[in-house]
C-alpha cells in the first residue's frame, strides 16, 4: 500500500498540467511530460526493487531520476517544433509531431519546378529557416524522403523522388546541416496522402518530407 502511494505521489510530481498549444489554441500534453511519466513508472518500479529496505523511498526516488531520463528528449524536441513553427508559419510547409519525432511536409508545388529536381528559389529562405533550427537542436538524425503522383511511368517517378529528396539535403548541408546527420529516400508513388484521381490530389501527393529524429545521445 505504501509503495502504491509512493508512485502516486511521484506521478503527481511529474505530470504537471497540459497547456494550450499557441498555435492550434488547443489543450495538449507536452511530449516532454508523456516521456517524464513513462520514465517515472519505471523508475519508481525499478527502484522500488533496489531498496529493500525502504521501497517507498526507493519508489520516489527512481520515479525523480527515471522522469527526469524520459522527458530529457521530449523536451529537446518539444522546443524544437516550437522553433520550427515559428520559422515557418505562413510558409506552406506541413508540421506534424509524431510521439518525440517531428515531420516537415513540404508540397512539391512551392519546393520544386514541374516534373524538375531544382529547387524553386523562392524556397531557399524557407529551407535557410529549416536549416538554422536543424543546426541549433543538433542532436537529431535528419531523413528526407521523395514522393510523387502516380502520373507517368513508376521508373521515372522513383528518380524523380530521389532526385528532389537529395536536392533538398543537399541544401541543407551547404547550410551548415552536418552531413552525416542526413539520410535520403525517394518513394516515387509509393504511400500517397490523397487520391491521384484529382488534380488537387496529385498535387497533395507531390512532395518532400524531412523527418527529424530525436536521439538520447
Amino acid at each position: 500500500m505504501k509503495k502504491a502511494i509512493t508512485l502516486a505521489m511521484a506521478m503527481a510530481v511529474l505530470a504537471g498540467c497540459t497547456t494550450l498549444d499557441p498555435y492550434s489554441r488547443e489543450e495538449k500534453t507536452a511530449q516532454a511530460t508523456k516521456g517524464a511519466g513513462i520514465g517515472a513508472v519505471t523508475g519508481a518500479l525499478l527502484g522500488a526493487a533496489v531498496d529493500h529496505h525502504d521501497r517507498g523511498r526507493g519508489a520516489l526516488v527512481g520515479a525523480l531520476v527515471g522522469g527526469a531520463v524520459g522527458g530529457g528528449i521530449g523536451h529537446y524536441m518539444d522546443q524544437q517544433e516550437m522553433a520550427l513553427r515559428q520559422r515557418l508559419d505562413g510558409t506552406g510547409v506541413g508540421i506534424e509531431r509524431v510521439g518525440d519525432d517531428i515531420r516537415l511536409v513540404m508540397p512539391g508545388n512551392i519546393t520544386f519546378e514541374t516534373g524538375s529536381a531544382q529547387l524553386d528559389s523562392g524556397f531557399y529562405a524557407v529551407l535557410d529557416d529549416v536549416a538554422l533550427v536543424l543546426n541549433e537542436f543538433d542532436k537529431t538524425a535528419v531523413g528526407v524522403n521523395g514522393f510523387t503522383d502516380n502520373t507517368g511511368s513508376f521508373e521515372l517517378n522513383q528518380n524523380l523522388s530521389e532526385q528532389r529528396a537529395t536536392s533538398v539535403a543537399r541544401y541543407l548541408v551547404s547550410r551548415g546541416v552536418a552531413q552525416g546527420r542526413i539520410s535520403t529516400q525517394g518513394y516515387g508513388p509509393r504511400y500517397p496522402v490523397a487520391s491521384n484521381d484529382t488534380a488537387a490530389g496529385r498535387s497533395q501527393n507531390r512532395r518532400v518530407e524531412v523527418f527529424i529524429r530525436g536521439s538520447a545521445g
